[in-house]
């Protein structure tokens, strides 16, 4: 690394320029109030804490971590560690912190930027090095104090360490920003899908197809040929042609599956996919886990096995609502989480997938839970379920044009995974660029870091050598 670094600059062991882990004076006053740190304080991407409680001295000088005004904070534990939590002590009750335990504190002699350590410690590199020397056991390893006393710190020029932290600062706070926007887009678009599905269910995305198409088969004829003397209401909030009719005038069958323990089958590695809510998603089946069950349960239980073009619907728990078709040609079964709706075939039920997924009828079914312990929507209620329907032609008009905006809506997506991909392996480069001094241009008159090495080693001897004195005046 020496060689690769630029003129001026000097590479170093963290235990040469930094105190590692010190302790509060023994002479300080315990009723002093002093800021405390637990670890949800600190962040996994900047310096500041995320907030700071206050405590007596007497109550945290024992059994936890000390730490002063300008010291770093490294969490040596993991997840945390892997995860980036670190802080820059600043605006510390009195000047003095302590916190968890699980924390390295790392203390710059001289004039060395405290900044500077903490933006070289919150490199991936520097993470991945010290998981590699991970000790304890899992899920209680750490990184030990040896890891961080060796670790090798290329050091600029004291005047271009604060050139670095400066340019870093401007820089990763507009990554920041960057971040902070796109984290927004999420939320627009799921606003944006709902909007589509309430437009849909209500008419309003199809009223220029309904100018154009007047001679549409009324919905109502479309419900008579299949349910003969359905109840079906034309409310005014609907357009002309639509009807609102319960979910079961539409379905051949309404079900639900239940627990394999309650008829003493087994979950097995092989056999019948057994569907529960996990795997029903927002208008998708969702099957990075599967699960299967012996083949036997489809003689238990045959009213709950899947056929291609089944709707299903959580009506357990916290996925209430959502609903999907199920596409597999695989035979399988399902559990009493998940409702099962087999449409008649003279519909679109991808029009009826919308509808419940729509907010209206999401909201409705939240509105029938019952049981405070377990949310849960009973069958009696899934049948009675409002839907609005519009003639068939309208139905695959709706599909159509609904499809088209979800399309688009996943291109943004796609587009913001790729962005955010790209943003976040912007501060990794950055770093890097700036610990190869690479990021502000070096200037021949800054003083190179082998003076300031000279420095904190002369102050360290002469520390070293008053406190040998003190040592020696101590009585025995």
């Amino acid at each position: 690394m020496k060689d690769e670094l630029p003129q001026g600059w000097a590479t170093v062991q963290l235990g040469e320029i930094a105190q590692i882990n010190p302790r509060h004076p023994k002479d300080l006053d315990d009723s002093i109030s002093v800021s405390f740190a637990p670890m949800a304080a600190l962040s996994e991407s900047k310096p500041q804490f995320q907030f700071l409680e206050e405590r007596p001295l007497s109550e945290v000088r024992k059994g936890f971590t000390h730490f002063a005004e300008g010291d770093v904070l490294f969490a040596k534990i993991t997840p945390c560690m892997e995860n980036g939590k670190g802080a820059v002590a600043i605006g510390l009750r009195n000047g003095l912190g302590c916190g968890t335990t699980e924390l390295h504190v790392i203390r710059p002699l001289g004039e060395i930027e405290s900044h500077y350590i903490y933006r070289f410690l919150a490199q991936p590199s520097v993470r991945r090095a010290a998981k590699d020397n991970f000790t304890g056991t899992a899920g209680q390893a750490r990184v030990p104090t040896s890891f961080i006393e060796q670790l090798e710190v290329p050091i600029a020029p004291l005047t271009e360490q604060r050139r670095i932290v400066a340019k870093l600062e401007g820089l990763l706070g507009k990554v920041d920003a960057c971040k902070e926007r796109l984290a927004k887009i999420p939320a627009l678009l799921k606003r944006f899908r709902q909007s589509v599905l309430a437009a849909a269910c209500s008419g309003r995305l199809t009223a220029d197809w309904r100018e154009e198409n007047q001679e549409a088969e009324t919905a109502a004829v479309l419900l008579k040929k299949f349910s003969g003397n359905a109840e079906i209401s034309e409310p005014n909030d609907l357009p002309a042609r639509w009807i609102r009719c319960r979910l079961e005038s539409l379905a051949d069958l309404i079900t639900k599956g239940a627990s394999p323990r309650w008829q003493g089958i087994s979950y097995t590695d092989a056999g019948v996919l057994f569907v529960t809510s996990e795997n029903v998603g927002w208008g998708k089946m969702l099957f990075d886990q599967r699960k299967f069950v012996e083949p036997r349960i489809n003689e238990i239980q045959p009213r709950s096995v899947l056929q291609k073009g089944d709707l299903l619907t959580n009506i357990v728990g916290a996925s209430i609502g959502r609903s999907a078709i199920y596409e597999l040609d695989e035979i399988a079964n399902t559990n009493q989480a998940v409702a099962l709706i087999r449409l008649k075939a003279c519909l679109e039920k991808r029009y009826i997938l919308h509808v419940l997924n729509s907010p209206s009828l999401v909201e409705h079914m939240h509105c029938q839970e019952v049981d405070v312990a377990r949310s849960n929507v009973s069958l009696s209620d899934v049948r009675e379920f409002p839907i609005p329907l519009p003639p068939l032609a309208e139905q695959h008009e709706i599909v159509r044009r609904v499809e088209k905006l979800f399309a688009l809506a996943d291109q943004i997506e796609a587009r913001l995974a790729r962005a955010q991909s790209q943003t976040d392996a912007i501060t990794p480069s950055l770093l890097a660029l700036a610990f190869r001094g690479q990021l502000v241009p070096q200037h021949p008159n800054d003083e190179p870091a082998s003076a300031l090495m000279d420095r904190i080693r002369q102050a360290e001897d002469v520390a070293g050598k008053l406190s040998r004195k003190a040592s020696a005046r101590r009585p025995a």
